[in-house]
Order: C-alpha cells, then sequence, then structure tokens
C-alpha cells in the first residue's frame, strides 16, 4: 500500500499523507437472501502528483488507514526526514484517534494521553517545514462539514480560514483558473491560459495573512493561497489534484511545472 523510497537527501524528500482509496465491486443482488460482492482493488488517486514531483524529489506516501495505525513518534520520525509534507483528502480525525482507543484488549488500567499531531506538524512548520494542503471531499471544512480542519490545532498555521458548514463548490460545466499574483514563484510563468476546466473545490476565505495567488474566475472564491507560519511556508490548492474534482487538471501542460513550483517554494526555508 504505501510506496517508499531510499531518500537520497534530507532536501529532496517529501511525504505524501492521503489520496489512496479501496474500491469495492460491482455488487449482485440475486436473490432476496443475499449478494455478491465481484472484485476489490486498491488504488492511488494521487499517482500523477507523485510522478511530477518525482522529477525533483524522493517520495514517500501513505494511506488514510496507514496514518491512523502509526504507532507515536512515527510521524515525527517521517517528518524529521522531510522538508515538505502534502496532506490531501485526510479528514482531521485521521490524525487524532489511534486504533487502540477502540481496542478493548489492548485497555489498561492507567491514564493514557498521546502526543497531538497536528501540534507536532504546526511546531515542524514553525521551524521551517513546508505543508501543501490540497482540496477535496474530506479536505478543509468538507463533505457535510465533517473533515474538521477549521476546529483543530493546525488551522492558525493555514494561510486560510474554513467555513464551518459544507464547503463543496462543484458544477459539472467545470470552473476556471484566474491568476491574481503572476509573479508568484509557485504560479510564475505557467500556461494558465489553457487551465482546464475542474469539477469542484472547497469554499475558504484567506486568513492568517495568506495572499491568494489564484482564484475561481467564476465565484471569485480562493484557489491557490499562499503564507508563512514561523520560519516555514503553507500552500493551500483548493481543488483535487486527481479525479473526480481533477480529472482535466491532471491533463494540463502546466502540471508537473506547477507542483514542481509550489514545492520549491515551500520548502525553501528548510535549505
Amino acid at each position: 500500500m504505501s510506496v517508499k523510497k531510499e531518500v537520497r537527501t534530507k532536501e529532496e524528500h517529501v511525504l505524501y499523507l492521503g489520496d489512496w482509496v479501496f474500491h469495492l465491486g460491482p455488487t449482485f443482488i440475486e436473490t432476496p437472501f443475499g449478494t455478491e460482492t465481484k472484485d476489490a482493488d486498491l488504488h492511488f488517486y494521487g499517482e500523477r502528483l507523485t510522478e511530477a514531483l518525482e522529477h525533483v524529489a524522493d517520495v514517500t506516501t501513505l494511506a488514510n488507514w496507514e496514518l491512523y495505525r502509526l504507532a507515536p513518534g512515527k510521524l515525527e520520525t517521517f517528518l524529521e526526514e522531510s522538508v515538505s509534507l502534502i496532506i490531501s483528502d485526510v479528514e482531521a480525525k485521521c490524525f487524532h484517534l489511534y486504533p487502540s482507543f477502540f481496542d478493548r484488549a489492548r485497555r489498561e488500567n492507567k491514564v493514557v494521553t498521546f502526543p497531538d499531531r497536528l501540534t507536532l506538524i504546526k511546531d515542524w512548520i514553525s521551524d521551517g517545514g513546508g505543508l501543501m494542503m490540497l482540496g477535496g471531499w474530506l479536505s478543509f471544512s468538507g463533505v457535510q462539514g465533517k473533515s474538521g480542519w477549521g476546529r483543530c490545532t493546525l488551522t492558525d498555521a493555514l494561510p486560510v480560514k474554513c467555513l464551518v458548514t459544507e464547503d463543496l463548490v462543484e458544477s459539472s460545466a467545470g470552473f476556471t483558473a484566474e491568476v491574481v499574483m503572476p509573479d508568484h514563484p509557485a504560479v510564475k510563468n505557467l500556461p494558465w491560459h489553457s487551465f482546464p476546466p475542474i469539477f469542484g473545490y472547497n469554499e475558504v476565505s484567506a486568513g492568517n495573512g495568506g495572499e491568494v495567488l489564484v482564484r475561481v474566475k467564476e465565484t471569485g472564491h480562493p484557489l491557490v493561497v499562499a503564507g508563512t507560519y514561523g520560519k516555514g511556508r503553507v500552500l493551500t490548492y483548493m481543488s483535487d489534484p486527481a479525479p473526480h474534482w481533477g480529472i482535466n487538471f491532471e491533463l494540463w501542460e502546466g502540471y508537473d511545472a506547477f507542483w514542481q513550483q509550489s514545492l520549491q517554494w515551500v520548502k525553501k526555508q528548510n535549505k
């Protein structure tokens, strides 16, 4: 499930959390007494983004359930080896909950706590780490407001403010992009004129000193926002780097360069 590569140098290592999914089915109902599920497969929606970044970095990917199962202290080890962290389609609760909370056989008659992993990430950014947080149904406020990013300890480090309700904005006709700060290193000299229609995004507002680099042309909502936190940098892309929102985005001629430039900008303070 994980794609783990040998790290060449610390400056080239990226940790990518999210964008894995189990597909089950199809399901057949042939009798009133039961159903049959034919086939199941594991798919990594972030393959295209990983390919874009692998030209300039080593990438380690973890699925949401692998993040959930990480032993206390393991995430810190990953962060120590990385100059950039990508979080894409991951609920905040994946960082807060541990399997042992729900395993009665592992409960002991004593008080127990674990480090808040989102606070650890915030401190890592403040010390010079670079975060790219990407959109999706489980990002920012998310579907039915369940993602929880606006209520977690990391929210102070984000350059955007999350809605308190569901934030999904979707259209089968698609949305296009309009550059607001064309000279910013993350978006400079890219073919924004050919940016293809995206099928949705998370609605947010700029906050904590964040600068809107690109906005959604049809609504004016932020699409790419950059900011700083302590010594570190944070870049948010409010749509999905992968299908279904990003099924056309993956075909954009500027796709690779956008992610490579974004990575270069967020990790700059680590050099």
